[in-house]
């Protein structure tokens, strides 16, 4: 996770939301991903997202079975999708998304296998996000 709090620290340098993915597999990591909508003007290119794509990539396939997904903030509803097709086999988050987190409207969209922990440095992990949209209604 402290790697995921890394990629997303780089977000807020770079005046994106801050959310940091590192994917993990067999004790190595093997994709890193930040948000990136600002700067490649895709509202899909969320943290979870890139890293997706690039252990997939890593892997030589589209399925991240025995990987571990470490991500700052809790997935929003579309990355859930992703990660389920993905068939990921654990899903560690910090913060929770109250107003877009995919366990507020569907709990059911990870792939029944996917294995979720929630709150790893949470405080931590929320606090990037309050600080930087603080910052933001300066």
């Amino acid at each position: 996770m402290r790697e995921a709090l890394r990629e997303a620290m780089e977000a807020a340098e770079e005046d994106e939301v801050p959310v940091g993915a590192v994917v993990v597999c067999r004790g190595r990591i093997i994709a890193k991903g930040h948000n990136m909508t600002e700067r490649l003007k895709d509202p899909t290119a969320h943290a979870e997202m890139i890293a997706i794509t690039a252990a997939a990539e890593a892997m030589g396939g589209k399925y991240l079975t025995d990987c571990t997904l470490y991500v700052t903030v809790e997935p929003c509803p579309m990355c859930a999708g992703a990660l389920a097709w993905s068939q990921i086999s654990r899903v560690v988050y910090g913060a929770l998304d109250p107003k877009r987190g995919f366990s507020l409207f569907s709990p059911s969209l990870m792939h029944p296998k996917t294995e979720v922990t929630a709150g790893v440095l949470a405080s931590e992990c929320g606090q990037l996000v309050s600080d930087f949209f603080k910052n933001k209604r300066k």
